[in-house]
């Protein structure tokens, strides 16, 4: 019932995912499901445990330089394949074990790291948030067609597009050469929030 739950919302979004749908996707009535469930709720919960299931935790031992940045990787991925789930993680209270366990192991690696307590509170919220804005800009973002590229290659338009904003033509023109790529983007982000986090750990620890 969960995977159906999962596999609905990824196709039309968590707003599509209602008891009368899951039945019908399920070929059963909807109050049927309520055999199983108590509610909706107890259907989002699940999801997010199954959500959460799929990101790396930690594993115990590992550099945690290493540890955060495949934990942040997989979570982009993860989210990227459910986007809805982004907003679904904040609201919901984490009480599953699945969610605990994958909170326990990231704050004991930065813990065991040296990072004091309210420095790996600081970590995983910094990252969290960083992991959950990049999902959300890429989410947005619309991929760049043929006919919007042929509406910004017009030479006219160009001309004064750089004459009045000169510094974003530069950096348009710049991305047009060598290229944009959300993964790259991701990875520099990234960088620079472990080696600031490295530095502070060093530091205070």
């Amino acid at each position: 019932m969960l995977e159906a739950a999962v596999e609905l919302a990824d196709r039309e979004g968590l707003g599509a995912l209602t008891m009368r749908r899951l039945g019908a996707m399920l070929g059963v009535e909807a109050m049927s499901l309520y055999k199983h469930v108590a509610g909706k709720d107890e259907i989002l919960d699940g999801i997010v445990e199954l959500v959460i299931g799929e990101i790396d935790v930690p594993a115990p031992g590992t550099d945690w330089k290493e540890a955060m940045r495949r934990r942040a990787v997989s979570a982009r991925d993860v989210l990227n394949r459910h986007s809805w789930a982004v907003g679904l993680l904040e609201s919901r209270p984490v009480e599953g074990p699945v969610a605990l366990r994958y909170l326990d192991a990231i704050l004991g690696t930065l813990r065991s790291a040296g990072f004091s307590i309210e420095d790996a509170a600081h970590a995983f919220w910094l990252l969290d948030s960083y992991v959950y804005g990049c999902v959300i800009q890429e989410a947005n973002l619309s991929p760049t067609t043929p006919e919007a590229e042929a509406e910004t290659t017009d030479p006219a338009i160009e001309q004064a597009a750089t004459a009045e904003y000169p510094h974003l033509a530069e950096v348009a023109a710049h991305a047009s050469e060598a290229g944009y790529s959300f993964d790259t983007e991701f990875d520099f982000g990234l960088d620079l929030i472990l080696d600031a986090l490295e530095r502070r750990c060093d530091r205070t620890g």
